[in-house]
């Protein structure tokens, strides 16, 4: 399909935002300065310190607030190549995944990011840059089941209902969800920006095993809609390069377990997988890439070589090029520079492993490049930075399935705020755009940057 692909917005399969805090809108939280109540039919639900947001529910609660429910919602491309499209009949019973997931379906539009757009972004917008902004609202961006409480995973269900209903009204091409498992216990071990809420001291993995129940009950209430899941995003990577870290070392058991139970688990006729792999900055090294399939390959025959693993993502929340002719300075003594040159190299690697080797790329925030890293491993807020190619299968690479927004630009990496709980030296460095707020929380200066310099342009 070419770029008049399908297209459900969000305001077509979520309530409309009104006065109150919008349908999913964050309405409370540290350093939260909005409203504090929702509209009707939502309440404000308490998630943790960081976050509250507007649920499903009557009345109109107290203050919380949301941290990432990355959402994703159908879109063909806009501005970019042709959009991902599947060959799953509306209303059929299963919708079977096979071969490229992302081939003859419309992805969901994220109703919680476009509330975040609605409420946060266009007020302090005009003209130009507001209607652009709304257009940001309309790309399929993925959704994180993750608002640091397994609390959130009902708001799938809430979103897979929606689809449903869609392909039920006869959306041509069908309605495919995307989704971002995130919750591992003791997360985000090699940094500090996006720790979670279980432990694995404090019963993490019995909690992260019943947050993937949860998951599959959904997914198998809707067997008829497709669904694509990102998982663990840094966690196995992690493994490969930071077991000098005392937190990482002491998680790699658990992680490999829990991986390896998502992966299981999840394993339905109408769900495809992509274990998150880093990105070239982080694996591609010649001292990594080895280890790195290795260990990929490991997760997934432990596993039992689940069928519905279709391969890895790349570069999610993250700013590569795609293909670079000159590689920039950061990436000097990396040969594999850009991401094509990292899954070509990491592909045979797999493949003689026994690991399937197909890949998505996020490609949210690579738009400007080369970007202004000071060095590769700069990944928070980094400045100059711009949206990157829509959603879309025209990659012109066939170990690449599609190009995708796995994170949603404007939600933040990390706060600057050197006495908050969860600051990371990486949000103080130069490189990085200042003031932020927490992690997951909005950060209009950078959503603002992000639309200036997107590439293409909205």
């Amino acid at each position: 399909m070419g770029v008049k692909n399908f297209l459900y917005t969000a305001a077509a399969l979520a309530p409309a935002a009104m006065a109150q805090g919008a349908a999913y809108a964050q309405c409370g939280g540290t350093g939260f300065s909005g409203s504090t109540s929702c509209v009707s039919g939502y309440t404000c639900t308490y998630s943790n310190a960081y976050y509250s947001q507007c649920l499903p529910g009557s009345g109109s609660g107290s203050s919380a607030s949301p941290s990432p429910v990355q959402t994703s919602s159908v879109v063909g491309t806009s501005s970019s190549p042709s959009s991902p499209t599947s060959s799953v009949p509306a209303g059929s019973t299963t919708a079977a995944a096979a071969g490229n997931p992302f081939s003859g379906v419309a992805l969901y539009a994220n109703p919680y990011y476009a509330s975040e757009i609605s409420t946060s972004a266009i007020p302090s917008l005009t003209g130009a840059m507001a209607t652009k902004a709304a257009a940001v609202a309309d790309v399929p961006t993925f959704v994180w089941l993750v608002s640091d409480t397994a609390a959130k995973v009902p708001l799938m269900g809430t979103f897979l209902s929606n689809i449903r209903a869609a392909n039920a009204a006869g959306a041509s091409p069908p309605v495919a969800g995307t989704f971002v498992v995130y919750d591992l216990p003791d997360r985000d071990c090699a940094a500090l920006a996006s720790n979670g809420e279980y432990t694995i001291a404090d019963n993490g993995v019995a909690n992260y095993k019943a947050y993937i129940d949860a998951i599959k009950a959904l997914l198998v209430t809707y067997s008829d809609v497709k669904v694509i899941l990102v998982i663990e995003p840094d966690s196995l990577a992690n493994l490969v390069t930071n077991l000098s870290v005392q937190k990482c070392a002491n998680a790699e058991a658990a992680y490999k377990e829990c991986v390896e139970y998502a992966i299981s688990i999840l394993n339905l006729p109408n769900v495809s997988m992509y274990l998150d792999a880093g990105h070239a900055g982080w694996l591609g090294w010649s001292a990594n890439i080895g280890p790195a399939a290795t260990l990929f390959a490991s997760v997934y025959s432990a596993a039992g070589s689940p069928s519905q693993v279709r391969g890895l993502a790349t570069n999610v929340a993250n700013y590569n090029a795609w293909s670079i002719a000159t590689c920039p300075s950061y990436t000097q003594g990396d040969s594999n520079c850009d991401e094509q040159k990292y899954i070509n190299a990491l592909a045979p690697l797999l493949t003689s492993a026994g690991f399937p080797a197909h890949f998505i790329m996020d490609t949210s925030r690579n738009g400007v490049q080369p970007t202004q890293q000071q060095a590769w491993g700069d990944w928070c807020n980094v400045v100059g930075t711009g949206f990157g190619v829509r959603p879309t299968t025209n990659t012109g690479d066939p170990l690449e399935d599609a190009f995708v927004w796995v994170k949603p630009g404007g939600e933040c990496d990390g706060t600057s705020n050197t006495t908050a709980t969860r600051y990371d030296a990486h949000c103080g460095l130069a490189d990085a755009l200042k003031p932020a707020p927490e992690a997951g929380t909005w950060f209009e200066a950078y959503f603002e940057q992000l639309l200036t310099n997107a590439n293409p342009t909205f």
